[in-house]
């Protein structure tokens, strides 16, 4: 693969983007100071790619900000042997964290041409244990379940229940909730059984969870 040239810069990124806000999770820590951000950006924008914020990735959307990529993935608490489900694939950064920490990821993307170029990159980086479908994702991926955690990339009004119906007694799943047009909040939901608790953590803006007509 030869010598990354990117490595200082990533392990910068980690130290004070990330470490330096809070995240603890050494596997999660691990997986940031892997994953090719830069990959995952058109060849003008590689030399921002480890900056601290979001970037467009075309189809109106963009890959997160590293730092939310983090802590969501922190919030999930994946282990080597999850079922992970990704909602809104955007460029596959995302998906190439999960798939570092968990055995099986299926990541869905509505938009064609963003769903076939994470494909091509996930698999150019070796990783096999990660799945890209293009489909609604606001439908989770029922084929698929029951995943141990769920992670989506693109803001909902409520909690979709089709989300919740695809998590494994003791899942997780992370989801911005909120209006599209102000900031919204990061939220947990853990399942028990037939019963969910929620917890808001963190005020964040995404781009909006698009259900298909």
């Amino acid at each position: 693969m030869g010598q990354d040239r990117h490595l200082d810069r990533r392990l910068t990124m980690v130290r004070r983007q990330i470490e330096g806000r809070g995240v603890r999770d050494p596997q999660v820590l691990g997986a940031m100071r892997t994953v090719p951000r830069h990959r995952f950006v058109s060849r003008t924008l590689a030399g921002d790619a480890y900056k601290d914020h979001p970037l467009p990735i075309g189809s109106g959307q963009t890959i997160s900000q590293p730092y939310i990529v983090a802590l969501m993935a922190e919030a999930a608490a994946i282990e080597p042997d999850h079922r992970v489900l990704e909602v809104g694939t955007g460029s596959g950064y995302g998906a190439a964290v999960l798939a570092e920490l968990g055995s099986s990821v299926i990541s869905v993307e509505r938009h064609r041409k963003l769903a076939n170029s994470a494909a091509r990159v996930l698999a150019e980086l070796g990783y096999d244990n990660a799945t890209v479908v293009c489909a609604d994702g606001s439908q989770g991926h029922p084929p698929g379940a029951p995943f141990d955690a769920v992670v989506v990339t693109a803001a909902a009004p409520s909690i979709p229940s089709a989300l919740i119906d695809q998590l494994a007694d003791g899942g997780r799943l992370v989801i911005p909730v909120g209006p599209a047009s102000f900031s919204q909040n990061l939220t947990l939901v853990r399942r028990d059984g037939d019963e969910t608790t929620s917890e808001r953590f963190c005020p964040v803006r995404f781009v909006p969870l698009v259900e298909e007509s």
